[in-house]
């Protein structure tokens, strides 16, 4: 699936990807491909972008909260102070 992970200054993240684990109000939750549509709001904590079914090469990111979007097998997050994690 494409994920796009968006802050209102630029794109910090494009790719296909195996999944994404993100920091919903209500506890982490995970998306992988062919997921039904949905939207959903997100709170401070982190983006774990699962770049394949490996679990290798897999990209962390802090955010302070922000909304995902999944649709047509494509996740876009909209985010707020997203930072990369080495």
């Amino acid at each position: 699936m494409l994920l796009e992970i968006l802050t209102p200054e630029r794109r910090i993240y494009s790719g296909d990807v195996y999944g994404v684990q993100l920091p919903g109000i209500s506890g982490l939750f995970e998306v992988l491909n062919r997921h039904a549509p949905m939207v959903s709001a997100l709170t401070k904590g982190q983006i774990k972008v699962l770049v394949n079914a490996k679990g290798s090469n897999n990209q962390l990111f802090s955010i302070e909260g922000g909304f995902v979007e999944i649709l047509d097998n494509k996740a876009t997050v909209l985010v707020e102070g997203a930072s990369e994690e080495i």
